[in-house]
């Protein structure tokens, strides 16, 4: 047992970051759950066998990439569902550090809720450590599902949203106010338009927040078990 932990260990800190956000989302079937193609498709592979000269690192690092490429496929395929259940949210009211509908949604609680409830997704709980998730891209090439960032408090990517198309895009703005859809271009928002991201299964985390998507995956395991 302590051998498989110091492995597990060992091998989270030498992944690749890029594929750290895909092996959190496959830690848990909740957190990735796999279509029942999908699923056939991974029943039959296994790891140990199909790669019986690679070291078990390498044979991890082919895994992981394997589920970065489903989970860009994922949310790519599943936007207007995204959207969808992003919109069924329009109307709760911001709270500050609450992470459910029921007691209301701050910025970034609100682009992790519509993720996770939807697509199984788990993101970092901050606006700032979500702006470090997948891959940067051009404002042109925003497409509805993509992660739209501001600069509401005088710090770089202090909020966050979800684009959901026509130059729109849908967020939990502040206290007072609730979840609603506004325009890029007001001048409010153009103004402080901070950049976007698309979940493509890549991250820039450092090991500190790496490990607290670790500690959420954990925590999230226990619950299940629990019901």
């Amino acid at each position: 047992m302590s051998f498989k932990k110091d492995l597990f260990s060992a091998l989270i800190k030498q992944m690749p970051r890029a594929f750290l956000l895909a092996f959190v989302l496959a830690a848990h079937p909740v957190i990735a759950a796999d279509s029942p193609a999908d699923a056939a498709k991974e029943s039959s592979v296994d790891v140990a066998r199909d790669a019986p000269k690679e070291s078990m690192f390498q044979a991890g690092k082919s895994y992981f990439a394997r589920v970065s490429d489903r989970l860009a496929d994922s949310v790519t395929g599943k936007s207007d569902e995204l959207i969808n259940r992003a919109m069924e949210v329009i109307g709760v009211r911001y709270r500050w550090d609450a992470e459910l509908p029921q007691s209301g949604l701050d910025g970034s609680s609100f682009v992790g809720y519509v993720f996770k409830d939807k697509l199984g997704f788990l993101l970092p709980r901050k606006s700032t450590q979500m702006s470090r998730v997948g891959k940067p891209i051009n404002r042109d090439e925003l497409q509805p599902g993509d992660l739209v960032f501001f600069n509401t408090m005088r710090l770089t990517f202090s909020h966050v949203g979800i684009y959901v198309g026509d130059n729109k895009f849908i967020h939990s703005p502040s206290k007072g106010t609730s979840v609603r859809v506004d325009d890029l271009g007001s001048l409010y928002w153009d103004k402080r338009f901070d950049g976007a991201r698309r979940l493509d299964g890549s991250d820039n985390l450092g090991d500190a927040e790496r490990q607290e998507l670790l500690n959420e995956v954990n925590k999230l395991k226990r619950k299940s078990r629990s019901l």
